[in-house]
């Protein structure tokens, strides 16, 4: 039940943040409604399909559901994330415990160095 209902969660906060992107692409600044003001720009705000300040009021205030719907979906996450009920391991905990045979240490013959090849005495004292 868990999964299923952070699954769904998910899926809503991510279509809620590509909603909000959309959203805040399609909105004006207030230096875009100055400049329409005085004619330029293109195409004027009374064209529109929400009317000259319809527009504005109507994207502003569904941003806005949106924006809260997608703090609201973060809490939710947050805390389905928190309170699972599934115990998490440590990786190692799972890893098979063998134990490695010792090393056996074997007695290596080391030949001196020559007399008349040695460099010892280049070295100055």
């Amino acid at each position: 039940m868990g999964s299923y209902l952070f699954s769904v969660v998910l899926t809503i906060h991510v279509l809620v943040g590509l909603a909000v992107i959309g959203l805040v692409l399609m909105q004006h600044g207030k230096g875009a409604d100055a400049g329409a003001a005085f004619g330029g720009g293109g195409g004027g705000a009374s064209g529109s399909v929400f009317g000259s300040s319809g527009s504005a009021n109507f994207l502003s205030r569904t941003t806005a559901v949106l924006a809260a719907t997608f703090f609201v979906t973060s809490l939710g996450l947050a805390y389905l994330s928190s309170n699972t009920s599934n115990r998490e391991t440590s990786v190692m905990e799972g890893a098979a415990t063998s134990t490695a045979p010792a090393a056996v240490e074997t007695e290596r013959s080391v030949e001196p160095l020559p007399a008349d090849d040695s460099k010892a005495r280049d070295i100055p004292k």
